[in-house]
């Protein structure tokens, strides 16, 4: 050695070079492998069939929802699931129909169809729900045969 120093250890070779590299992207590949796995095991499907059918009517059937001017709150009271309707008047929305999955948003292994009792625009029903959070997706329609798709989410505490 030039400056009086002495090399220690082994040198760098192009196998050691080649094992680093492959051992890294090694790790890489496994990491992207278990998060695709886990994303396409939890997910838990299609909204729509086709969604290019789908957006054909959207905007429609949008500006219909609306105009029912339809608010809708989502609570846990002592194990009965409270889902209360209100027109843009804040009274009581009529509603001819219910159609509700109560869910996980990261898959529908918990899923579950409540069977409401209806009262003047408020629905209830016994559900057993652990903590976290939940996803209603519900469809309700108006006696003149609009639709309301909304998905509400309920955030169920500890305790």
């Amino acid at each position: 050695m030039a400056d009086g120093k002495k090399q220690s250890g082994k040198p760098l070779t192009g196998r050691k070079v080649l094992a680093i590299a492959v051992g890294a992207f090694g790790v890489i590949l496994a990491a992207n492998l278990a998060l695709a796995f886990n994303a396409l095991r939890s997910f838990p499907g299609l909204e729509v069939q086709n969604s290019y059918v789908a957006s054909q009517n959207f905007n429609e059937e949008l500006a219909a929802q609306l105009a029912l001017g339809w608010e809708v709150e989502a609570r846990l009271e002592d194990g009965m699931l409270v889902l209360a309707f209100t027109d843009s008047d804040g009274r009581p929305a009529e509603i001819a129909t219910l159609d509700a999955t109560l869910g996980r948003a990261t898959h529908v292994r918990d899923d579950q169809r409540p069977d409401f009792a209806h009262y003047r625009g408020t629905f209830t029903a016994p559900v057993d729900l652990a903590a976290g959070n939940w996803n209603i997706r519900l469809i309700a329609t108006a006696p003149d045969g609009t639709r309301f798709r909304q998905r509400v989410v309920l955030h169920v505490r500890d305790g």
